[in-house]
């Protein structure tokens, strides 16, 4: 990998668990040989188990580490943020970084009470150069959406110097693309070529994940694709490529 690129990948893992009911699989063991072979400098992660008691009592390979710390590749920092608590547990965001993590904050993005939302922010410093990574996982609601992508373009004005690069990536629930316009009018631009779609994973028909940059240029993205990418979880994983 060239000395001037960043390698970011995106990856909602539903949690570590496919299926429903008594026929659900766990397949978070799976997925930390996946993460590895992302080889990615950053990972940003959605919808990761910090712990669930009820899950834990049902599989017996449950890990004893949060789900972040199990899937943390060696060399790499993890860093995660509850977004939902629940009855039995919580989860939220995480990212897995091979560079220095420098700093990490969070806000909540929750747009109404039925769907707990939150941005993570974690500052690294790849190859000397400070990159700001915003974690998102967005609502299901086209309007909170809306509402959500403003709110972090506003964090980002208030929270990070114009001059330093910011990457943005996650599951933003996106179907066409809609918020695209939002995020380019922001100063933040993705890879727009071949299809990318990552949702379902068994038969992909949209682009749900997305990786934006501002003051990074996009050079190329790629969707891993085959039968052991789709058992592991609902969603593809998306890496994308950008010189700094």
């Amino acid at each position: 990998m060239s000395a001037d690129t960043l390698r970011v990948a995106t990856y909602n893992i539903h949690k570590g668990v496919q299926g429903i009911g008594p026929v659900r699989r766990l397949e978070i063991h799976n997925i930390g040989h996946a993460v590895e072979q992302l080889d990615a400098d950053v990972v940003c992660l959605q919808e990761v188990r910090k712990l669930h008691r009820q899950e834990e009592r049902y599989f017996k390979r449950w890990p004893e580490l949060p789900q972040a710390e199990f899937l943390c590749p060696e060399g790499y920092e993890a860093v995660y943020q509850t977004n939902a608590t629940t009855k039995h547990g919580e989860h939220g965001n995480a990212m897995l970084s091979r560079w220095p993590v420098v700093s990490r904050g969070h806000e909540d993005m929750s747009d109404h009470r039925f769907e707990q939302r939150g941005l993570l922010h974690v500052k690294i410093e790849a190859h000397g150069t400070p990159v700001h990574v915003l974690v998102l996982h967005l609502g299901l609601i086209a309007g909170s959406r809306l509402r959500q992508v403003d709110q972090v373009i506003r964090f980002v004005e208030r929270e990070i110097p114009k001059r330093e690069a910011v990457v943005i990536a996650g599951d933003l629930n996106d179907w066409g693309a809609k918020l695209r316009p939002m995020m380019n009018a922001a100063g933040f631009n993705d890879f727009i070529g071949e299809r990318q779609n990552t949702f379902p994973s068994r038969l992909p028909l949209g682009q749900l994940d997305f990786v934006y940059g501002r003051r990074l240029k996009p050079i190329g993205v790629e969707v891993p694709r085959g039968r052991i990418w789709s058992q592991m979880s609902d969603h593809l994983p998306l890496i994308a490529e950008f010189a700094l």
